[in-house]
């Protein structure tokens, strides 16, 4: 019996990245849109009791009726609900995949000897540096100043995300750099609820529970925290797909479209979070589509691959097929010769002639137009070899 352990391993942690993403998100999600919606209280007896607002809500046939305290209730409540093991499973899972993938495999998936020429214990020690220095500034800036203010700390921070997307992509893979940028995001997230807001709710429970008035400043802190999170969870989510399109981060100024789509996902989280409260701008949705659409097409007037059909280098098929066998067969192969790998990427094979037909779709996208393939260019593939593939796929598709 033959089992890829490594391959089923990652499955799992992916499965449960995903599940318990889900849960996170939608926690936040939830949360933040009820704080959003709530109403003045009507009842005396409430307000007395320092309920500072309340909503009515109806869900599987049922009525609900939630009530949030200006501070906390006068006295603990018997079961009380914790949100926070989402969270932490969440960055666990993905921590545990980044490791498998990108770390284990730093010599393909994370090293460009193009970019700088480091060995994988370098490129890992790098992005383990990056990840935690971006939870170092993120809290520093917080706890400055600028933290009073989210409409300042806002733009600061996303300069400096999009600073962070520039350096990693000068010294990874484009892949590599995309996914870190993910992984500063979503561990400021994780370390948010760990160190901030479930110990600042802690602390009020133990002041509930000492018969002591709780400290508002506590609330305040963690629900800031809870609001930068919220806005940060679409452009985790935006990252987490963007990775496996080679459009976005193959392209030379991969950096500045994430840093675009960054802003398209801020002006979508935005318009909701507003609407939550009874405002309706439709200018932010609007400003996201055309920035998105601005995108798309700047990002495809400006390819990094050679512009196949210009030149004047012909490719016969069986050059080609050569091409291809020395620069991908050792991954695109019913029997891989790489080290890290065991099967085929996805399935797809390039043995016989039908098959690099059969994908040469994908092969442009991946090796001539983003010149995302090889990884790293681990094979030396030179930009005469890409024109020729370019030339030889548009010739193949004029034939169909």
């Amino acid at each position: 019996m033959d089992i890829d352990f490594t391959s089923w391993l990652g499955m799992a942690l992916r499965l449960l990245h995903v599940i318990t993403g889900i849960c996170w998100i939608g926690s936040s999600f939830y949360f933040i849109w009820l704080d959003n919606s709530l109403k003045s209280p009507n009842d005396e007896k409430d307000v007395k009791d320092g309920v500072k607002g309340e909503l009515w809500a109806v869900h599987g046939g049922g009525f609900y009726h939630k009530k949030k305290y200006q501070v906390a209730p006068a006295h603990m409540p018997e079961d009380l609900h914790w949100f926070k093991w989402e969270a932490y499973f969440t960055w666990v899972s993905g921590f545990l995949l980044l490791a498998l993938i990108y770390y284990f495999g730093a010599s393909q998936m994370l090293v460009d000897t193009s970019k700088m020429d480091l060995d994988p214990a370098e490129a890992t020690l790098l992005g383990l540096t990056a990840i935690a220095g971006g939870w170092l500034a993120y809290d520093f800036l917080c706890q400055s100043e600028l933290g009073r203010d989210n409409v300042k700390f806002g733009i600061v921070w996303y300069l400096l995300l999009v600073a962070a997307a520039y350096f990693l992509n000068q010294v990874f893979t484009d892949r590599g750099a995309f996914i870190h940028v993910g992984a500063i995001i979503g561990t400021v997230m994780a370390a948010n609820v760990f160190i901030i807001i479930i110990p600042n709710q802690k602390k009020v429970v133990a002041s509930l529970l000492a018969g002591e008035s709780p400290d508002p400043r506590l609330g305040l802190k963690a629900k800031q925290r809870s609001l930068h999170n919220n806005y940060m969870t679409l452009p985790v989510l935006l990252i987490m797909i963007g990775n496996h399109y080679p459009m976005m981060f193959g392209h030379e100024y991969n950096w500045l479209i994430l840093a675009g789509m960054g802003a398209v996902a801020f002006l979508i989280r935005h318009f909701f979070n507003l609407k939550h409260k009874g405002i309706v701008n439709y200018i932010y949705p609007g400003a996201g589509v055309a920035l998105f659409l601005v995108i798309m097409f700047l990002s495809a007037y400006h390819q990094t691959g050679p512009k196949a059909g210009k030149g004047e280098i012909q490719a016969s098929d069986v050059e080609i097929r050569q091409m291809i066998t020395e620069n991908c067969v050792m991954c695109h192969s019913d029997t891989p010769t790489h080290a890290s790998l065991d099967v085929a990427p996805n399935g797809v094979m390039f043995d016989k002639m039908d098959e690099i037909k059969k994908y040469a779709d994908k092969i442009h996208q991946q090796a001539v137009a983003t010149e995302a393939m090889p990884i790293g260019n681990e094979t030396g593939m030179t930009a005469e070899q890409r024109e020729k593939l370019g030339i030889w796929i548009k010739t193949l598709k004029a034939k169909e």
